[in-house]
């Protein structure tokens, strides 16, 4: 027992320093590869660009399974489970390190070969982006080959000391003899390594530190967005009409103001795009390539409009829908300018992250309001919604109509090309469906027996609502009060009174567009063109 004891001492000895050298050699390639990254750009730096691959071959499921249980917080959650992985590989690395160099210093190398090839992976990458990971795995091979000879001399030493004091032991009969006031050699090189260690974990920390400031500072274009100033548009959405929003405490505003407006999307880090540089081509199936800059997108006629997003991962009652005031350029018009030619049935939008998004060029030439937004609520677009320049085209999911950061367009045919999510198994043309939510009451609210109040908010972009039922407990419906409707591609809010007993009860909406459409029962999953189902409530009455 005492030599298995001593073995599994031993063996835990030698994986503490392992460790330490492990976690200390990861943490200088993310500290040197952070500020390389202003070289190529902050979507570059090792964890995110492996996350940004990550990102793309994650199964639709499990993306759909993200977004619903991390919401918003679902890219943190990606580079936080990233830099445990490679926390993890550290440690092994650093162990095997110990024991054999050349496999430890192999590991490492391995990791960064994967860094360069997902910086190499996305659609827009150039040879340049993989500086971050190789010169990161460079400096993290050196610093390891540096901290394990370190230790390994620490180690040496220690035996020297040892069969030096048993020489002494021999001649003098004093074991414990050091040489005088000399520092033993086993102190003197045990401090040389932690020495070491420290200061290459300070100098790591220091350099991720100051290079993601360098990189956010470099790449933020906050200033640049700060003193853009919008034309007033030649066409002014007219003014909200008076009851657009019942005066209902904890109902959803009409308009989504722009801090709470939700965002999904596949960007790890915020694309800063400068609008000094920026230009959109319009090009593909058309008689006449278009080329514009941003000055040119703003002195065109610019139209206000109202139209309420939503995301095809929305689930039924969910917060992926928003309503904004939108100000921008419009998207039939340019494209006639460049003269769409017979067959270009697809137009096809790209990030300058490499987003592709397939909207259909007939719902684009109907009538209805397309724009390339610049605007929202009355600031220029928040770099989070598309800066400096957005598509937004009613009566689609986002995924095929709202392309942010918007740098290209594409004329095409459904037939040559499928956008990213098509590819994924998304369907081709996904009009948003006829939905309604119950904002008030709250789920598992307890209110008083009487008349309790229920209100909401229900759309079906570009259609309309028409009409809005609510019941309780499986019981007769009975139609709400349509609060006054803005445009059809808005949403429409809601309010009705229910007598309710003491008890537990179950309350229900469905909304009717103005097609006669009646949003369905029957559940379905966001995938793969939208949830359908009836939101329903469960409150206690006492």
């Amino acid at each position: 027992m005492r030599s298995l004891g001593g073995k599994v001492g031993t063996a835990a000895a030698r994986a503490v320093p392992g460790a330490v050298i492990g976690l200390i050699t990861a943490a200088v390639a993310v500290g040197v590869g952070e500020p390389t990254a202003v070289v190529s750009g902050p979507q570059t730096a090792p964890a995110v660009a492996v996350g940004s691959a990550a990102i793309d071959a994650t199964p639709t499921p499990l993306k759909e399974f993200a977004v619903r249980t991390f919401g918003a917080s679902d890219k943190l959650v990606l580079l936080t489970g990233i830099y445990a992985t490679l926390a993890v590989i550290a440690v092994a690395a650093g162990v095997l390190a110990l024991r054999r160099l050349r496999v430890g210093v192999a590991v490492v190398a391995v990791f960064g070969a994967v860094g360069a090839w997902a910086a190499l992976s996305r659609p827009t990458a150039k040879t340049a982006d993989v500086l971050p990971s190789v010169v990161g795995a460079l400096a993290a091979m050196a610093a390891m080959t540096l901290l394990v000879c370190s230790w390994q001399g620490a180690r040496t030493g220690r035996a020297l000391q040892q069969t030096e004091q048993a020489e002494q032991a021999e001649q003098t009969g004093q074991a414990e003899q050091t040489g005088g006031s000399r520092l033993p050699a086993r102190a003197r090189d045990r401090r040389g390594f932690l020495t070491l260690a420290v200061g290459t974990a300070g100098a790591a920390a220091a350099g991720g530190l100051v290079g993601r400031a360098a990189v956010d500072r470099h790449y933020n274009v906050a200033l640049k967005r700060s003193r853009v100033r919008i034309p007033a548009p030649a066409s002014r959405a007219p003014a909200l009409p008076a009851g657009v929003r019942p005066n209902v405490a904890g109902l959803s505003e009409f308009i989504t103001p722009n801090a709470g407006f939700y965002r999904v999307d596949t960007a790890l880090v915020l694309p800063q795009v400068d609008p000094d540089t920026w230009t959109l081509r319009i090009r593909g199936m058309v008689d006449r390539p278009v080329e514009l800059s941003f000055a040119d997108l703003l002195a065109r006629p610019l139209i206000e409009h109202d139209q309420t997003v939503s995301c095809v991962s929305n689930e039924v009652g969910g917060p992926y829908v928003g309503t904004a005031r939108w100000i921008g350029a419009s998207l039939a018009d340019l494209l006639r300018e460049a003269g769409v030619r017979r067959g270009a049935d697809q137009l096809v939008g790209r990030s300058i992250d490499g987003m592709t998004i397939g909207t259909p060029t007939e719902s684009v030439l109907d009538g209805r309001t397309g724009l390339l937004a610049v605007a929202m609520n009355g600031e220029p677009l928040p770099v989070a919604h598309g800066f400096p320049c957005r598509m937004l085209v009613p009566g689609f999911f986002g995924y095929v109509s709202a392309t942010k950061w918007l740098v290209d367009l594409e004329l095409t045919t459904f037939a040559d090309y499928d956008p990213y999510w098509v590819r994924r198994g998304w369907s081709r043309i996904a009009p948003v469906k006829t939905a309604s939510r119950i904002d008030v009451p709250q789920p598992f609210a307890r209110l008083p027996a009487g008349p309790v109040t229920v209100a909401g908010v229900a759309w079906a972009t570009h259609r309309g609502v028409d009409a809005v039922e609510v019941r309780a407990d499986g019981g007769p419906w009975a139609t709400a009060r349509l609060a006054a409707a803005d445009t059809p591609d808005t949403w429409r809010q809601w309010t009705a009174e229910l007598t309710l007993t003491p008890g537990l009860h179950r309350i229900e909406v469905r909304a009717t567009d103005a097609t006669g459409t009646v949003q369905p029962e029957a559940r379905a999953d966001t995938f793969p063109d939208g949830a359908t189902g009836w939101h329903s409530v469960v409150i206690t009455v006492v």
